[in-house]
């Protein structure tokens, strides 16, 4: 900041000329723009016309006696325009120094409205000047050096005996003294100052280049002719250092903390430093940061353990970084010495400014580094800490090769700043890669392990998180298997990121499950899912911790049947599956989109069922895989079409090769993708039958499957599926009008299922010893790995799973026969009735099969 105000007051300075007697040699046109005096009125006379406080003096050889004393005068005084008023400035004297030991003295004049106005009185005007030296070289027309103050030498090295009767070629590399020459000739012939830089190298000194902001003035005699050119020069080294650094800073500013990707702003952090300050940099975060899992590390004692760094960051002034032992992404073995375990211990920063590889420090015990010290001319070093909130999140190192100077403490002071800065971001990023990392692993948790799609289909599945500024969604697919070697096909969307989102999908999945189990269709699915998802976020809301509620989420819901091959599908605001016949086609069915769940409008949802050949594809997938900040989900889907338009190859295959069309390293949202391969069940293991709605309905179904099980070779199970059938046939018969439907299929398990016209869903109950009826369904329990109904059209259907091995025995059924000669029981009675002649099945179109 001095160095600023100076360089201000020497450029808007009169100036003026005057010899050991105070008789003004030379004039300047800002003296006459302050004064109002020519040159012609002043150039001859005493200064004392336009300085009364000369004349105060008691003799003007008093007066210069003292300031050659002093090198030189500063301070407040007063100057005395040429229409008599009194004006108040900063004066300053400087004693030049000529051939055989002549002196002159160089009068530099400031108003004080000019100044600054951070300067308020008198007192630090002339602080400022005084401690702000000021170098002066005085050149005649031919640009001859013939005036010299002492402070020129400390600028710029030349000693005064090797300046004087010189030009300034002589003192300059060529480009550099054209250019300085040439602005001396502008001003000695236009009279106007300017204002001229000058960067050069000392030849000795703690600084690699010293930066000169001259002021170039025209002396002018009494005739208004150019004497000669002076010019003032100020040393703005610190100043564009300082500027340099703030710079930096501001930089770091900007770029910093642009991302919540650790490694990123590591790497900024690096090339930040190089080549600004350092010629090669390296950052080391320590293992928690970057995996987000672990305890952090504390500053403090490290204990018989060191903590684990990895490289994460790295620059270098030579291509490819040669210094580093480690790239970006390994290990970095601490020594267990100092100043390592210093700067671990203590969180403060160390700073070597020569590195000694001859004495006996920590250089000799670590034989890696010390190899790539050699081999590089590595000779100065910072170890800067990377710490936050008291938790040491890396450590810095800062090194100078092709820099012949070594580091100092303003160095190390703007390392330690943009260190802080970066700190403040990795620590964020820190705490977000912990929480992304719980949310992942979260996730992942949730998400299937295993595709169970029985002999309905063959299944595959991707899962791409989003990227880490992004966060983990709320996306889920699933498989689950139905009755009836039927599945169900789920893929879904929160609204979202973030932990909040995939715990909002952990609760729609498992509802999506316990849906599912009620055996609901698609758009009834939805429904109560909608209202579900109502109920949960209406219950976060109302919990003042909770900052975030989902708002909301898409999903698609489709069964598939392989013994029918139809697939009834309904949507609620998600993307269109795909659907590959077995030729290639690829095409995208006109579903209606629905409303996204939990927005509370209402709106019903719609079911449409397709009739997909055996061999089909259908990919369900989230809007990740389609659309992205840069592509329309339209161009998207383009994509997907045409990496599934190969059916021949495998399901992991096709997998694969549509994950590399999403563009990016990193999406930015969840990518999900479920692949099916349908399956259908052939004539071989379907049977089904139309049974008329009254008592001989029973004996019929029971003489039909005992048939069908001898012809699959399930004799063994035909026992218990003839008094499952009875009972289940008995119910409907029973509750229902209209034709029985009854249906065997032979899969993974055997299934028996009978439709009848009552929408009423049955319930188990426990019969009393008194009661008649009533055991039916505890019979079909006792006898099944499962059973339960599901809604049809028109009525319901109440179904019944055996595994194909039959289990061992477990004892004879309550009031089942011991024996097989015993008479067949009538399940419409309470007793056993005689055998009837078998009455045939009757056609009914109006079933479901």
């Amino acid at each position: 900041m001095r160095s600023t105000h100076h360089t201000h007051e020497t450029s808007d300075s009169a100036i003026a000329m005057v010899d050991e007697q105070g008789t003004v040699l030379g004039w300047t046109q800002a003296a006459e723009r302050l004064v109002g005096y020519p040159a012609g009125d002043v150039v001859g006379r005493s200064a004392a016309l336009v300085v009364p406080s000369f004349a105060k003096a008691p003799t003007i050889s008093a007066f210069v006696e003292r300031c050659r004393a002093r090198k030189g005068w500063s301070g407040t005084t007063a100057v005395r325009h040429r229409t008599g008023r009194l004006l108040t400035v900063s004066l300053r004297i400087s004693m030049l120094s000529g051939r055989d030991e002549t002196v002159r003295w160089l009068v530099s004049v400031t108003d004080v409205r000019t100044l600054s106005r951070e300067t308020t009185n008198g007192s630090v005007r002339e602080s400022l000047l005084t401690r702000a030296p000021i170098g002066i070289v005085v050149r005649d027309p031919q640009l001859r050096c013939t005036w010299v103050n002492d402070t020129m030498e400390s600028h710029d090295g030349i000693p005064r005996d090797q300046r004087l009767g010189r030009r300034t070629a002589e003192s300059l590399p060529a480009a550099k003294a054209e250019a300085f020459e040439a602005a001396l000739r502008q001003t000695l012939r236009t009279g106007t100052p300017t204002v001229h830089e000058i960067r050069r190298r000392l030849p000795a000194g703690p600084r690699r280049e010293h930066i000169l902001t001259a002021s170039l003035f025209c002396l002018q005699g009494a005739d208004g002719e150019a004497l000669g050119v002076c010019a003032i020069s100020v040393d703005v080294t610190e100043s564009r250092r300082a500027q340099e650094r703030l710079a930096i800073l501001s930089e770091a500013g900007t770029r910093l903390g642009g991302t919540l990707d650790v490694t990123r702003t590591s790497q900024e952090l690096a090339d930040l430093a190089v080549p600004l300050f350092a010629d090669y940099a390296a950052v080391d975060l320590e293992h928690s940061v970057t995996t987000g899992e672990g305890a952090a590390v504390h500053i403090g004692p490290t204990g018989e353990r060191l903590p684990v760094f990895r490289r994460a960051g790295l620059a270098s002034i030579r291509r490819g970084a040669p210094e580093s032992p480690w790239q970006v992404g390994e290990p970095v073995p601490v020594p267990p010495v100092a100043p390592f375990i210093d700067v671990l211990r203590t969180g403060s920063s160390h700073l070597e400014p020569v590195l000694d590889l001859t004495a006996d420090t920590w250089t000799n015990r670590d034989p890696l580094r010390t190899r790539k010290i050699r081999e590089h001319g590595m000779h100065s070093l910072m170890v800067v800490p990377i710490r936050a909130r008291g938790v040491l999140l890396g450590v810095a190192f800062f090194l100078r090769t092709e820099d012949p100077v070594p580091f100092q403490e303003d160095d190390l002071l703007l390392a330690e700043q943009l260190v802080s800065r970066a700190a403040l971001s990795l620590d964020n990023a820190r705490l977000y890669a912990r929480e992304h990392a719980t949310a992942l692993a979260l996730q992942c948790n949730l998400l299937p392990h295993r595709l169970r799609g029985g002999t309905a289909v063959d299944a595959a599945s991707r899962y791409l998180p989003a990227d880490l500024d992004i966060g983990v969604g709320g996306d889920w697919f699933d498989v689950i298997p139905l009755s009836g070697a039927r599945v169900a096909l789920v893929v879904g969307d929160v609204v979202g990121h973030g932990i909040n989102a995939t715990a909002a999908m952990g609760r729609l999945r498992t509802a999506v499950h316990m849906l599912a189990e009620m055996e609901l269709p698609p758009d009834e699915l939805l429904a109560r899912l909608d209202a579900t998802l109502e109920r949960l976020s209406d219950g976060v809301a109302d919990r003042r911790d909770q900052l975030t509620a989902v708002t909301g989420a898409t999903c698609l819901y489709a069964v598939y049947d392989p013994a029918t091959r139809t697939c009834t599908m309904a949507g609620a605001g998600h993307p269109p599956p795909a659907i590959v016949d077995p030729r290639g086609r690829v095409t995208f069915p006109d579903l209606p989109t629905g409303t996204p769940l939990g927005v509370g409008l209402g709106t019903p949802f719609e079911a449409v069922e397709f009739e997909l050949p055996e061999g089909s594809l259908l990919a369900l997938y989230t809007d990740g895989l389609v659309e992205t900040r840069d592509h329309d989900i339209e161009a998207g889907m383009d994509r997907l079409g045409a990496a599934l338009a190969e059916p021949g190859r495998s399901l992991e295959e096709l997998c694969s090769r549509v994950m590399e069309t999403v563009p990016g390293p990193a999406p930015s949202d969840d990518v999900t993708l479920l692949l099916v391969r349908t399956r259908s069940l052939g004539p071989a293991q379907v049977a089904s039958w139309t049974l008329p709605g009254d008592r001989t309905a029973v004996r019929s179904a029971r003489r039909l499957t005992a048939g069908r099980l001898a012809e699959w070779g399930l004799s063994g199970l035909e026992d218990s599926t003839e008094l499952i059938v009875s009972e289940l046939v008995t119910n409907a018969v029973r509750h229902s009008t209209g034709p029985i439907g009854l249906r065997l299929i032979r899969h993974q398990v055997l299934t028996c299922e009978v439709f009848d016209s009552n929408d009423c869903l049955p319930r188990a109950h426990t019969a009393r010893t008194t009661d008649e009826n009533g055991r039916g369904l505890f019979l079909v329990d006792r006898l099944s790995r499962r059973w339960d109904a599901r809604p049809e059209p028109g009525g319901k259907v109440v179904w019944s799973e055996q595994d194909l091995a039959p289990p061992p025995a477990r004892g004879p059924a309550p009031d089942r026969p011991e024996a097989r000669g015993a008479p067949a029981r009538d399940a419409v009675g309470a007793g056993w009735l005689p055998e009837r002649p078998p009455e045939p099945a009757v056609a009914c179109p109006t079933l479901p099969w």
